[in-house]
């Protein structure tokens, strides 16, 4: 939700879908506000993510809007989706979900850093040596002190990708939903655009009859059987 115009309808379709299939789906939510956080649980969410953690309050606040009690400040309520909206009392449900519950607060700490390639302050391209020269240094400092670095923003260049890794990158994002859903789209769109063309080339025009008269053509042809069964009748 924070990067996007999704709202608490829409991700709470996705949480029902997801749920039914299977998929463990984690919300990233747009504030600690419990407005986000207890209503996309309450949706159908298995966690959620929470950017922007500033304080030791914040993250307390946090625990607080995704746990029921007495873990946090969550208001209780029945025929959650987790349970296919059947009626389970509070004294069972509630310790389950908060057992079953991810709460990721976002804080913004040393202990792990990641190179977004696509935010980076240059104007060059993936190519270029300073980039290469960037994570060199990077990594290095790193190693240095303990930290877990991470690529990112290079999901179309696994070369790249696997380069760094063999510098010593730790981790890699490796993709994000709205790239990889355009990904697919697109990979089968150009298939089926390849699959019309020879269709095209094997069947002509004429939806697969095997005749490859052009359509003007093949109007007069049926024009003139159209003449000569109009003399036969008369």
């Amino acid at each position: 939700m924070e990067h996007s115009s999704f709202d608490l309808d829409t991700t709470g379709q996705l949480c029902i879908a997801a749920l039914y299939a299977g998929i463990t789906l984690i919300v990233r939510a747009a504030s600690k506000e419990p407005y986000f956080v207890s209503r996309n649980l309450d949706g159908g969410a298995l966690g959620v993510i929470v950017p922007h953690i500033k304080t030791v309050q914040d993250a307390r606040d946090v625990v607080a809007a995704a746990k029921f009690q007495p873990v946090g400040h969550r208001s209780s309520t029945n025929g959650l989706p987790h349970f296919q909206f059947q009626s389970v009392t509070a004294k069972v449900a509630n310790p389950i979900v908060n057992t079953n519950t991810l709460v990721n607060p976002m804080i913004e700490t040393l202990e792990a850093l990641g190179i977004g390639a696509r935010r980076r302050d240059c104007r060059c391209q993936y190519d270029d040596p300073r980039l290469l020269a960037a994570y060199e240094r990077v990594i290095a400092a790193c190693k240095k002190h303990g930290v877990w670095l991470g690529c990112k923003g290079l999901h179309a260049r696994l070369d790249l990708v696997e380069k760094f890794c063999s510098l010593g990158v730790d981790w890699v994002m490796a993709a994000t939903d709205g790239p990889l859903l355009l990904s697919g789209a697109t990979k089968r769109a150009g298939e089926m655009a390849s699959l019309s063309a020879r269709s095209r080339a094997t069947n002509g025009l004429t939806n697969g009859l095997g005749n490859t008269t052009a359509p003007s053509a093949l109007a007069e042809k049926l024009n003139g059987v159209k003449v000569a069964v109009v003399e036969q009748l008369s």
